[in-house]
C-alpha cells in the first residue's frame, strides 16, 4: 500500500503565495506521474498540473504563469508553488501519483485526502 499526504493549504488574501507539499510512503518502486488537481464547491474536480518522471510539465491555462509543479525524486514528494492566487482558485487541492509498487511492480494510481486553499481577503 501507498499513501498521499498532502500539506501547505490554508487561507491566503489574492495576490499571495502558497506552497503545497505532496509526500508518497509505502511499498513504492517507482513514481512515474504526479499531479495536482482541485474541485471548488458544485464543480468537477479537474487537472491543475502534472510531472512526469522526465520532468516534463503540463499545465491548465487557467494556472499557467502563476503556478509551478516539481518534484523531489528522492523523497517521493511533488510540490505546488502558488502564486498571484485568485478567489477563484478556492478549492481543495488533490494530490495523485501514478505508482508501481515495490515486490508486486503492480501500477496503480494513488489520491491523497485532499487541503483546502482558501484565496479571500
Amino acid at each position: 500500500q501507498v499513501q498521499l499526504v498532502e500539506s501547505g493549504g490554508g487561507l491566503v488574501q489574492p495576490g499571495g503565495s502558497l506552497r503545497l507539499s505532496c509526500a508518497a510512503s509505502g511499498s513504492i518502486f517507482s513514481i512515474n506521474r504526479m499531479g495536482w488537481y482541485r474541485q471548488a464547491p458544485g464543480k468537477e474536480r479537474e487537472l491543475v498540473a502534472t510531472i512526469a518522471g522526465s520532468d516534463s510539465t503540463n499545465y491548465a491555462d487557467s494556472v499557467k504563469g502563476r503556478f509551478t509543479i516539481s518534484r523531489d525524486n528522492v523523497k517521493n514528494t511533488a510540490y505546488l508553488q502558488m502564486s498571484s492566487l485568485k478567489p477563484e482558485d478556492t478549492a481543495v487541492y488533490y494530490c495523485n501519483a501514478h505508482v508501481v509498487e515495490g515486490i508486486s511492480y503492480r501500477s496503480r494510481i494513488y489520491w491523497g485526502q485532499g487541503t483546502q486553499v482558501t484565496v479571500s481577503s
